[in-house]
């Protein structure tokens, strides 16, 4: 297990939210915090603890100039999601994205568009993608959301699916978006289903708050399963000290 840090960009600052409340309003959102700190001084901390694989999400909007900032500090060393289609990939891998990271542009109209994956995967290689399989859970299946994880698809996180999109891509980055921010513990069932099924690596977030929610990801998901915590983080305001995360994963 690895810990792959993030760095959440909304109206250009780093910010820790409730994943739930995002929508269209951009001043709608719940804000657990607001960092004093640049996306730089982030990229700088984790390339010094060389964490790899961690990712700079744009939430919205208006966060261009912050994301280039984080992938100028560390060029190489993360991964950018938000707003990701065929067109633009390209441009965020040359300007030092380790790989992008996409949901909406792929999973529309509540399908999966192989067409569009097909496309994607022409720009950036199966390597350099991560796809976002961010999901809620409803009548006892996990169900991917895009849209700021407001729109159901009819897509679930489930043995065939994982394995279809595993020849697509490098990596899964699955939020559980239901408890992404509310630091009330994480969904081990999702973390057990994404170790059974997955046939490639794996960043789960959602819920995480102690260590002690750090070991229990560690052994539903069979010691392979990484992680990422925000608001948790005492670097994100929250009590869980981000030195012992990293501690602990190693």
């Amino acid at each position: 297990m690895e810990f792959r840090p993030c760095i959440d960009i909304h109206n250009g600052k780093v910010k820790q939210i409730v994943g739930s409340s995002l929508t269209d309003s951009d001043n709608s959102a719940q804000v657990n915090f607001e960092s004093k700190h640049s996306p730089a001084w982030f990229a700088n901390l984790y390339a010094q603890d060389n964490l790899r694989g961690g990712h700079v999400i744009k939430l919205g909007p208006g966060n261009e100039d912050a994301a280039r900032e984080a992938l100028g500090a560390w060029p190489g060393g993360l991964q950018i999601g938000g707003g990701i289609t065929a067109d633009n990939a390209r441009d965020y891998l040359d300007m030092g994205a380790s790989q992008v990271i996409v949901t909406s542009y792929v999973f529309r109209e509540g399908r999966i568009d192989y067409e569009r994956l097909d496309k994607l995967v022409a720009v950036t290689g199966k390597g350099r993608l991560v796809l976002d399989l961010s999901c809620k859970a409803r009548d006892g299946q996990y169900f991917i959301v895009t849209d700021r994880w407001q729109t159901f698809t009819e897509a679930t996180v489930s043995k065939e699916i994982l394995t279809r999109l595993a020849g697509y891509c490098s990596e899964f980055l699955v939020h559980a978006a239901s408890v992404e921010g509310l630091m009330q513990g994480p969904d081990l069932e999702l973390v057990k289903l994404l170790a059974e099924h997955s046939p490639i690596p794996v960043t789960y977030a959602g819920g995480i708050a102690t260590l002690e929610d750090v070991e229990a990801v560690r052994q539903a998901g069979e010691n392979k399963i990484h992680i990422t915590i925000g608001s948790a983080l005492d670097i994100f305001g929250g009590s869980l000290s981000y030195k012992a995360v990293v501690d602990a994963c190693r």
